[in-house]
């Protein structure tokens, strides 16, 4: 694993493409090792704040050398973020956490992609490189259901809206039910009751499941332990049945950890 470092990354561009949701993308060299399921942490510029903001990769150019960001505003950090503008520079640390394994969906078979709310974005650079047949289940509140266009050159798509305005009417697992829906392997990132859900469907189906969990988060490099989640095995660092979900995941499969 390449070596994590903190530097200074310029804004290529910026636009607002749903309500609240920023679409970034930064000139870094941090694009060179990036892989999908990866994420890096955006420091503000108002030191009151005083932690990085984790924000996950949603596609990477190594050509460019850069990073696009696709991100939820949700506090003063995210909020500062979305006013910067082509030119700006900003601070960031990367490239962080394990990404999704892309050797465990072999060419032939067919894997699920599967992503809801903020966690959609993760799942496009997956669909990008990965070498097998690909149905994207993408979950949204409601008819802004960014990222659409660039996930259909990609892959088959299915949405779920909570309010039934596109697609299935309620959330990943109905869409499923729904279009009748089988694969091999699974990709998944989302809140954790839809998570817990996808966990639950392939133990049922006895087909494995990568699942990203999202968690709030302080250093971002292990730590403080301030991102844990209960695991099948004990952690080498800990000595606990705890993973940090930093630096052991955010991926992990679904059979090793208790959501």
């Amino acid at each position: 694993m390449a070596q994590k470092k903190k530097e200074q990354a310029t804004v290529l561009w910026q636009q607002e493409i749903a309500p609240g949701i920023y679409d970034c993308r930064i000139k870094t060299s941090l694009a060179q090792d990036a892989a999908p399921g990866q994420f890096v942490a955006l420091y503000p510029r108002d030191k009151s704040t005083l932690l990085p903001r984790p924000i996950s990769i949603c596609e990477v150019n190594k050509e460019e050398g850069s990073l696009r960001l696709v991100y939820r505003v949700a506090g003063k950090g995210t909020g500062e973020f979305s006013a910067y503008r082509e030119g700006d520079e900003i601070a960031v640390l990367g490239v962080l956490g394990n990404g999704f394994p892309l050797d465990k969906a072999k060419e032939g078979q067919t894997a699920f992609l599967m992503g809801g709310g903020i966690g959609v974005p993760p799942i496009l650079e997956l669909a990008r490189q990965l070498n097998c047949e690909k149905k994207i289940i993408v979950g949204y509140r409601d008819e802004n259901c960014f990222l659409q266009s660039d996930f259909e050159k990609n892959g088959q798509v299915f949405i779920a809206t909570e309010d039934g305005s596109v697609g299935t009417r309620g959330n990943v697992m109905d869409a499923i039910r729904e279009n009748g829906l089988k694969a091999d392997v699974i990709y998944a990132c989302g809140p954790m009751p839809m998570l817990r859900a996808i966990k639950q469907y392939a133990l049922e189906a006895d087909i494995p499941a990568y699942i990203s969990l999202e968690e709030r988060m302080a250093c971002g490099v292990g730590a403080c332990l301030g991102c844990v989640c209960r695991t099948k095995d004990v952690d080498a660092h800990s000595h606990v049945n705890n993973a940090r979900i930093c630096t052991d995941g955010p991926v992990f499969e679904a059979r090793e950890v208790e959501i």
